[in-house]
């Protein structure tokens, strides 16, 4: 598997030498560094720490993050994941070009929050009749029964916190990459608002077959 982490900058469309317009979200993906990486003897595990988005005020960091980033001389960043990735090391950069353009990619971010919400909006229910003086209107309805089992059933679709999910959007398709910007160009939208962290994953041909 490869993998950089990545910030949304924005939708904008894009024009093919055929003519085609084709809708892109722009993503600053990287230059990511390697903060350490996990060991199997050590650590119980292989996996490699990433950081992106560097802190640029050192009283925003707090001490026990100093001393970590410290162990590799690697300064410190906003956003840290762990991916299972192969051929990187502690102190490394890995960088937009090791995708290119045709690749089918897996990108996962938090939504858009929409805060407090009610049936309609959150569980797309139909309401009642808008008029009339039915008094019903955009209410949720009856949710409970008479004797038995005399409760709300767990589950149930109410009104609630709506929004501001991890979300993961599978077999997007990279349109072009231009390394010198750290850019990366993905056909269709991906979850998040502008200036949100995305994690971008890509598995090789061969281990996507095998799975």
């Amino acid at each position: 598997m490869k993998g950089i982490l990545g910030k949304k900058l924005g939708i904008t469309q894009v024009f093919t030498e055929d003519g085609r317009l084709i809708p892109v979200t722009v993503i600053e993906a990287g230059p990511a560094r390697v903060v350490q990486k996990k060991e199997k003897d050590k650590d119980g595990y292989e996996a490699l720490q990433v950081g992106f988005d560097k802190i640029r005020k050192e009283k925003n960091i707090t001490k026990p993050m100093k001393g970590h980033f410290k162990k590799t001389s690697s300064p410190a960043f906003r956003f840290l994941k762990e991916m299972q990735m192969e051929g990187f090391n502690a102190g490394d950069d890995i960088t937009v070009d090791i995708f290119s353009s045709g690749d089918k990619v897996s990108i996962t971010g938090t939504s858009k929050g929409k805060g407090f919400q009610g049936v309609m909006k959150r569980h797309n229910y139909k309401g009642g009749p808008g008029s009339h003086g039915s008094m019903f209107n955009r209410a949720p309805g009856s949710i409970g029964q008479s004797s038995y089992p005399s409760r709300v059933w767990k589950n149930t679709a109410l009104p609630g916190h709506m929004g501001d999910e991890r979300v993961t959007v599978k077999n997007l398709e990279v349109f072009d990459v231009r390394k010198e910007q750290n850019l990366m160009l993905v056909k269709g939208a991906v979850p998040g608002a502008n200036g949100g962290y995305l994690i971008i994953k890509s598995k090789s041909p061969v281990a996507a077959k095998e799975n």
